[in-house]
């Protein structure tokens, strides 16, 4: 039986992007009592913060879920590492590091879904408003907010000339990837301070931490909420093998991604009925769109071996090489410590029947066989290249009734012939930047897949054993209007038929966005914040 201990205001469920904003946000107001609750521990590890640290977090259970997808047809029966950041943070600990807001035809298509108030006119001063840019105010960015972006500190010729091939190829050099076309290459843009990793704990969490009235609590799982006559009325949660339940007198958010937020729901009773019957669950809420819609990035991850140029592979192997590094970081805060895994970005059309760039390449000054592996020992480049707006969908539900319960990732990548017909034209574009001029005095040569996958037939079974997650998935509790059936929000965040819940994620996007997904994900979190805090005033 569950003690009964607290009462809040506000209980927010999951410190990861979201979370970590709405901690900020709704513990602003001292009259407002905010649990956090995370399932991770502190990110007190040395790794959260050296911007090089993905490489020993990611796969790692101290920083990881170590989630898997089911085996994919799409991947030739591949089963896939699902990784999510498992700290204070959440993913934006042991992410890319990548600031990227996606398409303003995003948003606009979001509006034109129905959903008010979330076009790009609408969002963009919320982008606007959280960031603090190291270039300052103007037209597109913010500066005093608490998502910091710089530039990288780390240069490489070897993207240099990438970015002349990509111009030679028709892709136009453009500065910034983030004022609502992003056709192009540049640098990106990435969340640091100073030559560290800044995530959303270091910018959100941290300065509310002295805050009297938000509780946080670490090592913990989420078991349900619990609901009576149609309104959330506590939180139940297990921490060091005790049982403990939270009272609300507010709302609780569901802010644990896109993989613990629709499980919490099912938990909860609030799903597909037949599903959580079928797990002995009562229904409170029969949502079918619960664990649905799930969208990916599939990342398709050429390699090309270069000669006469540096890369971080033939870098990493050279023990003095590695040694000044470390002092170069030590020292300056500069050189490969510094580095995200991409630092040179492209975007273009697929084929000229996208309206805008359907494709992003991640240009990566090194290669390896999978994140959470070592470098290969030759000098290389990867030419990670994604499809922006899959017509894929997949799903996440519940195996069982317990939050022990591992979960079932299905994204279904490549399932629709548009999806296929994407992925061999982003092979193709590959091949074109790389085999451009000003790459020939490397003499690239194609590692993987290789020179002789040819045919399109080929090149879709090539993407099938190259492809890999990127890291985004959204849309499995998505915000629709009161027609769409498969809705499980409503354009306000609330958690239909349920009064007091709301779910503020990167599962609440109908449609995923034309870039990375963390810096939307703080976008949606400060807005979301922003519509309890309204609420709570008319109420």
């Amino acid at each position: 039986m569950a003690d009964s201990v607290e009462t809040f205001d506000y209980v927010v469920a999951g410190a990861g992007s979201a979370g970590c904003v709405l901690a900020n946000r709704l513990s602003a107001d001292p009259r407002n009592r905010v649990l956090l609750l995370e399932g991770g521990g502190k990110d007190d590890w040395i790794w959260f913060h050296i911007p090089v640290g993905y490489l020993f977090a990611i796969g790692n259970p101290r920083a990881d879920w170590m989630f898997r997808t089911a085996g994919e047809k799409g991947l030739n029966g591949r089963s896939l590492a699902y990784p999510r950041g498992k700290t204070l943070g959440g993913s934006s600990a042991i992410n890319a590091m990548i600031y990227m807001r996606g398409q303003a035809a995003d948003y606009d298509h979001w509006r034109q879904l129905g959903l008010s108030g979330w076009g790009w006119d609408d969002v963009l001063p919320v982008f606007r408003r959280v960031e603090d840019h190291v270039e300052g105010e103007n037209e597109f960015h913010g500066a005093g907010g608490e998502w910091r972006v710089e530039h990288p500190r780390v240069k490489w010729d070897i993207l240099d000339r990438i970015r002349d091939a990509a111009a030679s190829a028709g892709v136009p050099k453009i500065p910034d990837f983030n004022t609502g076309d992003n056709t192009g290459s540049s640098y990106f843009q990435v969340n640091q301070k100073n030559g560290r990793r800044w995530s959303a704990a270091r910018g959100f969490l941290k300065p509310a931490m002295a805050r009297h009235n938000l509780k946080i609590e670490t090592g913990i799982s989420v078991d349900r909420v619990e609901i009576e006559g149609g309104r959330v009325t506590a939180v139940v949660y297990r921490k060091e093998g005790e049982t403990k339940r939270a009272f609300v007198r507010g709302e609780v958010v569901l802010s644990a991604g896109s993989v613990g937020s629709p499980l919490i729901l099912e938990r909860s009773g609030i799903g597909d009925g037949s599903r959580l019957s079928g797990h002995g669950i009562d229904v409170v809420a029969d949502l079918p769109g619960v664990g649905e819609n799930l969208q990916d990035h599939l990342q398709i991850r050429p390699i090309y071996k270069v000669n006469g140029i540096k890369t971080l592979n033939t870098e990493y192997w050279n023990l003095v090489s590695r040694a000044m590094m470390g002092v170069n970081y030590a020292l300056f805060r500069k050189g490969p410590l510094t580095m995200a895994p991409s630092q040179v970005g492209a975007f273009v059309k697929s084929s000229p029947e996208y309206a805008t760039a359907n494709l992003e390449f991640h240009f990566q000054p090194l290669s390896l066989d999978d994140w959470g592996h070592g470098l290969h020992r030759f000098a290389a480049f990867t030419a990670s290249v994604c499809n922006l707006r899959p017509t894929s969908r997949g799903s996440i539900h519940m195996t069982g009734p317990l939050a022990e319960d591992k979960p079932d990732i299905r994204p279904n990548y490549l399932s629709t012939e548009e999806d296929r017909r994407v992925a061999v034209d982003s092979l193709k574009w590959a091949r074109r930047i790389v085999f451009q001029k000003p790459l020939e005095p490397y003499r690239p040569e194609e590692y993987k897949p290789g020179a002789h996958v040819a045919s399109d037939e080929e090149m879709l079974v090539a993407a099938g054993d190259l492809g890999t997650t990127i890291f985004h998935p959204v849309g499995t509790a998505k915000m629709g209007t009161d027609d769409d059936r498969m809705a499980v929000l409503d354009p306000r965040l609330k958690v239909r038929g349920v009064d007091g819940l709301r779910v503020i994620d990167a599962s609440v996007m109908p449609s995923i966005t034309s870039g990375n997904t963390n810096s939307p994900t703080i976008m949606i979190a400060d807005k979301g914040a922003e519509m309890m805090l309204q609420d709570a005033k008319s109420r």
